[in-house]
């Protein structure tokens, strides 16, 4: 049997190391973290993690090399918010030296980094691995220049795809973000970056919808007039879009939204596609599109069992089970049911009773 799903230890470098100021960016406010982060910190958090590891609480199965046993749960120290490795060569090495203690607990533990397309190249990504490295996160956010150019990212879309190329032949993973709604961009602009990412043959992605955060140069234009915000409803619709572009490429989509917290919940994401439960909302609205497909052509009147993935019941239902109350009433249904059985997460199958 495999040794259990992997775990994150988060730690967070708010805008250290970047030169840069996009529009739309106070990482501080994004991530919840306001000090910078040192060699110490990190050791102490990869032992703080370190302890909890193993406690018998854990959900663990039995390893086949060793029957009985508890086998440690691999984990990955994940460095998110600022650009590593457009921090100090020395500053980098001394947190990635903090780390080496935790990764010789278990040979499966491994190093996570985000950073800029126009950070990496083959020297870094070489130096990278030697510490432990396997993940490299990197901030396209638009595969447009013209959108690039207005957030003031600061790089092109070449850059991500040259960028994308050394570490995939690095052997490396490659988790790629974007974010819908920048200025100057559109809808199709949205699914023009999803179908070049796509092109990019990443192991996962990160969709943002923009947020106006405070004090930010983005909520100055919105202030000003000069930019429009990207309404909740409006990311929902688009996100559900590009979702399903994803999952039909079979990219797996690891986040969708701004990871809620107290500084955003309680004022800082002053307009913008900001919801604590943003991901929820796109998968219902996911669930949703695919039955309004299945449905087409039902006869009115029809009695209807939708069959989902176990533990996704409450994605096709809705809030306030909204989308069972719209496809009763779209296709005009004498009763819609969903049940939940054992079909691929994602997919939804149909029974009509005329």
């Amino acid at each position: 049997m495999s040794v259990p799903k992997r775990r994150i230890i988060p730690v967070f470098i708010p805008h250290l190391g970047c030169e840069h100021e996009c529009v739309f960016c106070d990482q501080r406010l994004i991530s919840g973290a306001h000090d910078p982060v040192t060699a110490e910190y990190v050791r102490v958090a990869c032992e703080t993690a370190a302890a909890t590891l193993d406690k018998p609480s854990a959900p663990y199965e039995k390893s086949a090399a060793t029957p009985g046993e508890k086998p440690s749960a691999p984990a990955e120290v994940a460095f998110y918010g600022g650009s590593f490795t457009a921090l100090p060569l020395e500053r980098q090495n001394e947190i990635l030296e903090a780390v080496q203690p935790f990764l010789g607990l278990n040979p499966q533990n491994s190093i996570r980094i985000s950073t800029r397309p126009d950070c990496i190249d083959k020297v870094t990504v070489d130096r990278l691995i030697n510490y432990g490295v396997k993940t490299i996160e990197l901030g396209a956010q638009s595969m447009r220049d013209d959108v690039l150019a207005r957030a003031k990212r600061g790089h092109t879309a070449r850059d991500v795809e040259v960028a994308s190329g050394v570490v995939k032949s690095a052997g490396l993973s490659l988790i790629l973000q974007m974010m819908t709604g920048l200025p100057g961009d559109s809808r199709d602009g949205a699914l023009y970056t999803a179908r070049r990412i796509i092109d990019l043959k990443p192991d996962g992605v990160r969709v943002y919808p923009t947020v106006i955060v405070k004090g930010t140069r983005l909520h100055e234009l919105w202030l000003s007039g000069e930019y429009r915000e990207h309404t909740v409803d409006e990311a929902v619709s688009l996100c559900a879009e590009i979702y399903a572009l994803f999952y039909e490429a079979d990219v797996p989509v690891i986040r969708l939204g701004l990871n809620p917290s107290d500084s955003l919940s309680d004022g800082d994401a002053v307009a913008g596609a900001y919801h604590p439960s943003f991901g929820e909302l796109v998968h219902s609205e996911v669930y949703f599109n695919k039955a309004v497909s299945l449905l087409d052509g039902v006869a009115p009147g029809s009695s209807v069992t939708l069959s989902v993935a176990r533990g996704h019941m409450s994605k096709i239902v809705g809030r306030g089970r909204e989308n069972i109350r719209k496809l009763t009433e779209i296709f005009s249904l004498m009763a819609l049911k969903i049940v939940e059985s054992d079909i691929v997460p994602g997919e939804i199958m149909i029974e009509i009773i005329p």
